[in-house]
């Protein structure tokens, strides 16, 4: 068995994983990370995503940190608006039912502004998410639902700018390299033993960061822990997910915290494949129902499309759709709201179907009982406050009456063709339960003591999200705790060194 010696060991390649091994770097530790998948499909689930973080800025100001790049036409043509810290950690707490762990959000937030500027000097490139958050009202843009920034590149951007960023500072990284073992010694982590086609390495350290990811591409625990019929579910982004990361610090006592039945799961194509596909990246999600309805098999609505921004409600939208008759749903729009469909809605590889009367429309959607769909239509139609003016930037209150389940906001009726329908199903992005950290992302045993030399980040720790999830917080979640997390592992081998 070969051996090779470093100061720290990251294990995983995504987001977590190298803000980890690049703020391990600054503390003059020898970096190795461990990537399970071959390098064409590195970066974890971090390059299947559209790149949205969300952080606290107070003005332009902040931005102009983030974003120095941005033009003087930008700042006039545009209304960002704020997110302060005090509507982070509402939205957090509002939307994991006051239950996220209140140091960990005090983290998040607290670090948020100065973890994305201090990415954006490794050489992540931030801009304006103008395409998905801000709609253009009386000439200007209005940003809303307090998410602002993007890494330039998306997703694929963000991990090819962090790998840059590691190969200039010396970091090594291993592909095709997938860590099974911790070395636990003397009730310490001294290193990793991974597989590398068929044999085995040691990769001995002062510290290991684990940053693998979740168990959402594990079928098995899917079933096992977020319940019957999640085995169904799409897997949104990598199949190297499957919990190696969690299942490797457990096996030394590790505690588990989190909701763990919970998972991050959206409105996703209902025939995209298995697994991410990197070529199509996020766009197989369809995330404008607020703007439409949204129909099961029975031709029935059966949730409430307009609760809150979409910011709010996609990340646990997916679970309602997997409870459906035969796992799917379409969504449905006139021609009022198509100019509001994201971008998403105009791939090629997309379920839709079209028509110029809502009989015609009802014929097609395969599936679904046509009769009881159009009583749908014809009962929500009447439903709507049509009195309320109709503006997609706030919460407009222009909601239904009368009918169950309600539409808060947003509801206009059904009446203008062509009308356009698309079947989703649900697509599992992370699951939220994993590993119990202090606050500095030493992973704790199972009598709330740190374990020496262990340390966690990413999707793989838990107790940040339950049942829901404000969108951008994953990434920025995943820079806050790897930057501690790799700064802590990193002193502790400073400190081996002297």
């Amino acid at each position: 068995m070969s051996a090779k010696q470093f100061d720290v060991v990251v294990v995983g390649a995504g987001n977590a994983a190298l803000c980890a091994a690049l703020a391990a770097r600054e503390q003059h530790a020898r970096v190795a990370v461990l990537e399970r998948a071959p390098e064409q499909e590195d970066g974890g689930n971090s390059r299947f995503t559209a790149g949205a973080i969300r952080c606290c800025y107070a003005n332009v100001d902040d931005l102009k940190r983030i974003m120095p790049d941005l033009s003087a036409q930008e700042i006039a043509d545009t209304d960002f608006g704020t997110y302060t810290e005090e509507q982070f950690f509402d939205d957090m707490f509002r939307v994991t039912q006051y239950r996220a762990d209140p140091d960990m959000v005090e983290m998040l937030v607290r670090k948020s502004l100065d973890t994305v500027v201090w990415m954006r000097g490794k050489g992540v490139r931030f801009v304006p998410i103008y395409g998905r958050q801000a709609f253009k009202i009386d000439g200007k843009f209005k940003f809303w639902g307090g998410l602002t920034v993007e890494a330039s590149g998306g997703g694929p951007g963000l991990v090819d700018s962090l790998k840059a960023s590691a190969r200039r500072e010396g970091i090594e990284v291993f592909h095709q390299t997938r860590a099974v073992e911790l070395i636990f010694e003397d009730f310490t982590v001294k290193g990793v033993r991974a597989r590398q086609g068929d044999t085995l390495a040691e990769f001995h350290a002062r510290a290991v960061v684990l940053a693998s990811g979740g168990f959402q591409a594990n079928a098995e625990w899917r079933t096992r822990y977020l319940g019957p019929g999640w085995e169904l579910a799409k897997v949104r982004g990598t199949r190297f997910n499957t919990g190696d990361g969690i299942r490797m610090a457990l096996a030394i006592g590790a505690s588990p915290t989190g909701h763990w039945s919970g998972c991050h799961a959206v409105g996703w194509e209902r025939n995209a494949p298995e697994f991410g596909d990197l070529a199509v990246g996020d766009q197989f999600q369809k995330h404008s129902y607020p703007w439409g309805i949204m129909v099961n098999a029975r031709g029935e609505r059966f949730v409430d499309e307009g609760a809150d921004f979409r910011n709010y409600t996609y990340a646990k939208y997916g679970r309602v759709i997997l409870e459906q008759p035969q796992q799917f749903a379409w969504q449905i729009f006139d021609q009022k709201v198509a100019h509001l469909l994201r971008d998403e809605y105009r791939i090629k590889q997309v379920t839709k179907v079209k028509a110029d009367t809502i009989e015609g429309l009802a014929a097609q959607l395969e599936g679904v009982d046509a009769a009881a769909f159009l009583e749908t239509i014809k009962r929500y139609n009447k439903a709507v406050a049509a009195d309320i003016p109709f503006n997609p930037n706030v919460k407009d209150g222009r909601g239904t009456r009368g009918i169950t389940p309600p539409k808060t906001n947003w509801a206009n009726s059904i009446d203008a063709p062509p009308f356009e329908a698309y079947q989703v199903t649900c697509g599992i992005t992370f699951t939220f339960g994993g590993l119990r950290v202090n606050t500095d992302a030493q992973v704790l045993d199972e009598e709330m003591q740190p374990i020496r030399g262990l340390y966690a980040a990413g999707e793989l720790v838990g107790g940040l999200f339950y049942f829901n999830y404000p969108g951008g917080t994953g990434l920025m979640a995943g820079a806050v705790f790897g930057r501690t997390a790799g700064t802590a592992a990193g002193k502790i081998a400073a400190q081996s060194n002297r």
